[in-house]
């Protein structure tokens, strides 16, 4: 039996060709996460967006001079340690180019976390090359590309399954 489809909605969040990340401690190792989280039932994505990432970054995208654009859309199906029911997600990856007031105002470690897990900025290429989720690293560049977010739809990124993604 599968379990429900949940919508994610999270950013690549750019700054002089950086990426912001959260950096979480695993059990299995790191894993550095896009910000973002889930939808709440009828929220529209881009509010949901905005919303998680003033929760977790504190971060206030009103003053954004371009719009969040959907870039990427992933679906997800796997198995987490110790769970019976696939895991499904369908990740909606925005872009948003930050002017440097805004990287200012990022907090330093995850407002919403409990654990307060740092966030980081990387160079895009080295970011492209960690456990990332939802799993952008080898499209990572094409998102920070200033041009990038001009015209075309979302890319439907290959899905996340057990085979071609393990839970850190």
């Amino acid at each position: 039996m599968a379990g429900p489809v949940r919508v994610r909605v999270c950013a690549v969040l750019v700054h002089d060709g950086e990426v912001c990340l959260i950096r979480r401690r695993r059990q299995a190792g790191l894993q550095h996460s896009l910000p973002g989280g889930l939808t709440e039932d009828g929220e529209d994505p881009t509010e949901a967006l905005r919303r998680e990432l003033r929760e977790e970054l504190g971060l206030e995208l009103a003053a954004l001079p371009d719009p969040l654009v959907l870039r990427f859309v992933q679906d997800q199906e796997t198995e987490r340690p110790g769970e019976s029911v696939p895991f499904r997600r369908r990740h909606l990856v925005f872009t948003a180019h930050l002017p440097g007031h805004l990287v200012a105002a990022v907090a330093a470690v995850e407002q919403d976390d409990r654990g307060q897990a740092p966030v980081v900025w990387l160079p895009a290429a080295d970011a492209a090359a960690l456990h990332l989720y939802p799993d952008v690293g080898a499209v990572l560049g094409q998102a920070v590309r200033p041009d990038a977010t001009a015209g075309g739809g979302p890319v439907l990124l290959p899905a996340m399954t057990t085979t071609s993604y393990r839970w850190r």
